[in-house]
């Protein structure tokens, strides 16, 4: 297989695995039927192979005025066994599902996925059960690498995932006190449309707590936006001293389609691209990379993209404009290559867009880049 071939076929391989990503789904609290579900994630933390199967449980409570039915349950793999209520839950009244990980797949970090089945919603919600399998235990230290004082986390940089305008998204994220006396957590400098909290609060030495941070969507901020917080430790600013850096937490926020009438899905808008990938072949590093993609909007309503994101540190776009039923546009990305490794080259762009049938359309910048 020549060169050329390998590097596509690789460039192909992980543009599906980083796209598939950009576009998971999740679940929310508060739910369209009058049912409140307490979670939506389970994060058992770090467990010992030892303690062998760990069990968390999920309430459900009809706020609503009908009866509510959980239908049916499904998990990912085999690993993981539920119990749910099968009986009505009437108004007023709570229903359970109970989700055992088997813990016997390693010692490693484990992220399962559970889908319920509710009456009168048209989509499953789906519950996250996440946690760390470990052989033997380790120093707080050593778990959690980045510090704030005495206040450490895993990483600094948090992925809160999907959200849709008009939700919010709550995520949680263990964190740990590394220190040998109890620690006062606050927050300042949080960003807007983010709270940010950690139980419990204080802390106790030398052990861990979960941090819940909610992202709420906002239509001035589209795609993928980073959110901050500087966290207060007994009364004390820290940022991070490995970079001086505050806690970041990412969300990717895209249209909400759910009230959009399943009759006009067949004239909602529709962009057909030419070529999902622009390939700039072999250049040198520090080269500008000035691809070109161009579409046409097969629907019967104009379609327009609210932002356009570039994993990428260096890259500009021009205008794209709104295009009409039947209209073909042309815009463009221009991409710096001075910052960027040399090697295979994938850059992915996203698109987020008003069409429910395409709400986020990934696209790629694919090369060789030599020093």
């Amino acid at each position: 297989m020549s060169q050329n071939m390998k590097m596509k076929k690789n460039i192909i391989i992980a543009a599906i695995a980083l796209a598939a990503s950009c576009i998971s789904g999740y679940a929310q609290e508060k739910l369209s039927n009058g049912l409140e579900l307490d979670k939506a994630v389970h994060n058992f933390g770090d467990v010992m192979l030892a303690d062998g199967p760990v069990t968390c449980e999920f309430t459900l409570t009809n706020k609503g005025k009908s009866p509510a039915v959980i239908y049916n349950v499904t998990t990912t793999c085999g690993c993981t066994d539920v119990e749910w209520t099968r009986e009505p839950i009437r108004p007023g009244a709570k229903g359970k599902i109970s989700v055992t990980y088997s813990n016997d797949e390693g010692p490693y970090p484990f992220d399962k996925s559970v889908t319920v089945y509710l009456s009168d919603m048209k989509k499953p919600i789906i519950l996250k059960l996440r946690g760390v399998s470990m052989e033997k235990k380790k120093p707080l230290a050593e778990l959690y690498p980045v510090s704030y004082g005495p206040f450490a986390l895993k990483e600094n940089l948090i992925k809160c995932g999907n959200l849709e305008q008009g939700l919010k998204k709550t995520e949680y994220e263990m964190v740990a006190n590394t220190s040998s006396s109890p620690i006062k957590v606050e927050f300042a400098d949080v960003s807007e449309n983010l709270s940010i909290s950690v139980s419990p609060n204080p802390i106790p030495a030398n052990s861990t707590a979960e941090m819940t941070f909610t992202v709420t969507a906002d239509k001035d901020l589209w795609g993928k936006n980073t959110y901050y917080a500087t966290p207060v430790i007994n009364g004390k600013r820290y940022t991070n001293t490995e970079g001086g850096k505050k806690i970041g937490i990412w969300a990717f926020t895209k249209e909400n389609f759910s009230d959009f009438p399943e009759s006009e899905r067949p004239n909602a808008p529709r962009p057909m691209f030419e070529t999902s990938t622009y390939s700039f072949g072999k250049i040198k590093k520090g080269e500008t990379v000035h691809a070109e993609f161009t579409f046409t909007n097969q629907g019967k309503q104009t379609f327009r993209i609210y932002k356009v994101d570039v994993d990428a540190c260096c890259y500009s776009h021009s205008d794209i404009p709104a295009a009409a039923p039947g209209e073909k546009v042309t815009f463009r990305v221009h991409l710096d290559t001075k910052d960027m490794k040399a090697g295979e080259s994938l850059s992915i762009i996203t698109l987020t867009t008003n069409s429910p049938l395409r709400p986020i359309v990934n696209l790629f910048m694919a090369g060789w880049i030599e020093e």
